[in-house]
């Protein structure tokens, strides 16, 4: 796997998943793999367009789930080829929709992967519908565990705070650094 800045990778063709990805669970995770299923059958490389720090964490102050090296090393076990990582900071939210368009227009995506409630360019601007416009776009819709409460970065967050070590593994799909709690994961989804 590879790992690009933004306007430094140009492709072809390509299947792109686009996230803020903190934590890299479950959700994410079917994101993921449903995005690979499709690179793999038109035969093209999985891009997955991330951000560092993620915006809820830029904006809201929010805990870290996953550092941007964790995050690289749980890309790459599921088979994404490319990664490329967008400094989010004050320069980068100024940039119109136009601008982020152009940027991935360049890496060719005959397919999008996105999650329900994507938003992008300057004060939240674009989202899926801008989006469909220019490219084939398919939306996951969230992912729930076998209680039926959706899987987000957010709740795992919050169970966190709240010490619940083993039902953030269970969300997140694999072990916290420095928990000795034994994960027994939700398989129904």
């Amino acid at each position: 796997m590879k790992v690009h800045t933004t306007r430094s990778l140009q492709l072809s063709k390509s299947v792109l998943a686009i996230g803020a990805l903190d934590g890299v669970h479950r959700g994410h995770q079917v994101l993921i793999q449903r995005a690979r299923s499709h690179a793999n059958k038109l035969g093209v490389p999985l891009v997955v367009y991330t951000f560092d720090p993620p915006p809820k964490v830029f904006f809201k102050n929010l805990l870290l789930l996953t550092p941007l090296s964790e995050k690289i090393n749980r890309l790459k076990s599921l088979g994404v080829d490319h990664v490329i990582v967008a400094s989010f900071d004050f320069n980068y939210i100024t940039r119109g929709v136009d601008a982020f368009l152009s940027e991935i227009s360049d890496i060719n995506p005959l397919a999008i992967y996105e999650g329900h409630d994507f938003k992008f360019g300057k004060n939240r601007e674009g989202d899926i519908n801008t989006l469909r416009e220019r490219f084939s776009v398919t939306v996951i819709e969230p992912v729930c565990c076998n209680t039926g409460i959706v899987i987000s970065s957010s709740r795992i967050r919050n169970l966190l705070v709240q010490g619940s070590f083993l039902q953030a593994e269970q969300l997140l799909g694999w072990s916290l650094p420095g928990t000795r709690a034994k994960s027994v994961f939700c398989m129904e989804f």
